[in-house]
């Protein structure tokens, strides 16, 4: 999974049959801490996100899987929401 923030929406009066009732949405990829890392991307949004919000989507065949049919061609598909990211030091002190 990778993170980005939503940046605006795609409109279109034509879609994927498999893609009806979902939004497809324009996202700046980001590191964990929201820093801008990448491209922007489209994506099918499968959450409600808004733009604005941070999000972890994914990628492939694991974007086309999230579709209830698995048969259609999303490369990119928003999963979730981000609320928090806390990164843990690693065990053992750092070494």
């Amino acid at each position: 999974m990778h993170f980005a923030r939503v940046v605006g929406t795609v409109v279109c009066t034509v879609k994927v049959p498999s893609w009806r009732g979902h939004r497809l949405l324009v996202m700046q990829p980001t590191d964990p801490q929201g820093a801008d890392h990448g491209r922007t991307l489209v994506a099918v949004d499968l959450v409600s996100a808004a733009p604005g919000q941070r999000v972890f989507y994914v990628r492939g065949r694991e974007a086309a899987n999230a579709l209830p049919d698995a048969d259609n061609p999303a490369d990119a598909a928003i999963v979730g929401i981000v609320d928090d990211v806390r990164i843990l030091p690693p065990e053992g002190g750092g070494r």
